[in-house]
């Protein structure tokens, strides 16, 4: 039995499951979902890190835990996932900048040759500073230094937008110039990924529009403009039934990506008007349950594909809730799930953001993957937990 903090400071008798719904691991490729997998990075424990977030106009350079971090990347492969890295879920622009990212995606790269892992990463501008005036020619040039290093670790370029060339573009020509150059550059078929101003309000009439309808007829355009070289599209966030109408406007073979994180069994099983694929950080924590679903959608089996995404469904929810910009703490509880799942040793954060969500949080995140089997060894995810909660001043 274990003592768990709710949100109103009272303490809770639960008992654990001490059951695993996880099976072995089978890293061969789905065939009917593309997946690609957003993964966790980890602070190296013994490093000066900064823990407080940017100091002055240039933040303090962050230390990860390289073999930690790239021993649970080796688990996603091992499943069947494509890792897509340099995301925010990897802290990319909140801690990990171009060079760490930079750094990251090689080394992922060569891990993955050496496994046979897949691999996708983002290209981005960050590179230039912030708030630095720039021309179109330095942000496409920004652009093409990062595709380079994404191309050269083997991995698929998934373009970002750029907060850079919004301020830079002067309409939708502007766009079109610029992302039409990346895609006949690129070696292979790209993922365009747009986060709307909901999200992120310096793209605000990205696409050369202020209003969503527009702007995705307009990145529309982009795709088929270049037929063959563009292999979906990601957009996010949108309610699932816009996402639904704009996947259905795709020219065939293009695929429409989802990160959503509340409704994604919908999207990913689908129905007789299509599905979705998936780039998003909800694998990262029940990457062996979230395997079965995709295995079963392989198999034609798309009531019990359906099953297993919704029992994780609470779980997800759960650690992404938050008003505003706190639901980018979730990458709090899934490295939280990923130490007690013994997949490191701690679960120390770049920027310290272990403390970034509260004892209770974390509380009911441990009890839903708890309930749902997600641990692979339930004795150790309770010791862990008891060890967290006996330093947060939780009496057993």
């Amino acid at each position: 039995m274990i003592r768990l903090p709710e949100a109103d400071g009272t303490l809770t008798a639960y008992e654990p499951v001490r059951t695993s719904a996880v099976r072995p691991a089978d890293s061969a490729a789905f065939r009917s979902r593309s997946v690609l997998a957003t993964a966790h990075v980890l602070a190296d424990p013994l490093a000066d890190n900064e823990p407080l977030g940017p100091v002055g106009p240039t933040p303090p350079p962050q230390s990860l835990d390289w073999d930690a971090t790239l021993a649970f990347r080796r688990h996603l492969w091992s499943y069947g996932f494509t890792l897509c890295e340099g995301m925010d879920t990897a802290h990319r622009g909140m801690g990990v900048d171009w060079p760490m990212a930079a750094e990251l995606i090689r080394r992922c790269g060569a891990e993955a040759k050496a496994v046979g892992g897949r691999m996708a990463a983002a290209v981005l501008t960050d590179q230039i500073e912030p708030f630095e005036p720039c021309t179109l020619k330095e942000v496409q040039a920004a652009y093409e230094t990062q595709m380079e290093v994404v191309e050269e670790a083997g991995a698929q370029a998934v373009i970002m937008c750029s907060p850079h060339l919004t301020v830079a573009a002067r309409g939708v020509d502007d766009f079109a110039e610029v992302y039409g150059n990346l895609i006949r550059q690129a070696r292979t078929p790209v993922i365009l990924h747009w986060i709307t101003s909901e999200w992120d309000p310096r793209n605000t009439e990205y696409w050369g529009h202020e209003e969503p309808e527009p702007a995705y007829d307009a990145l529309l355009d982009i795709v088929r403009a270049h037929p063959g070289k563009v292999d979906g599209v990601k957009i996010g966030p949108a309610d699932l039934d816009r996402q639904i109408a704009w996947r259905g406007k795709l020219p065939e073979g293009v695929k429409f990506y989802t990160s959503d994180t509340t409704d994604y069994a919908r999207m990913f099983v689908g129905d007789e008007q299509g599905h979705s694929h998936a780039l998003t950080p909800v694998v990262d924590p029940v990457i062996p349950l979230a395997a079965q679903a995709f295995r079963a959608l392989d198999a034609g089996d798309s009531a019990t594909a359906r099953e297993l995404l919704d029992a994780t469904l609470p779980l997800s929810r759960h650690l992404f809730s938050g008003e505003g910009r706190s639901i980018y703490f979730f990458r709090t509880g899934v490295t939280f799930l990923a130490w007690l799942s013994g997949h490191a040793d701690h679960f120390r954060m770049v920027w310290g953001e272990q403390s970034a969500r509260s004892v209770p949080h974390l509380a009911t995140a441990y009890r839903l993957a708890d309930t749902l089997g997600a641990f692979p060894d339930p004795d150790l995810a309770e010791q862990r937990m008891k060890l967290f909660l006996a330093v947060s001043g939780v009496e057993q």
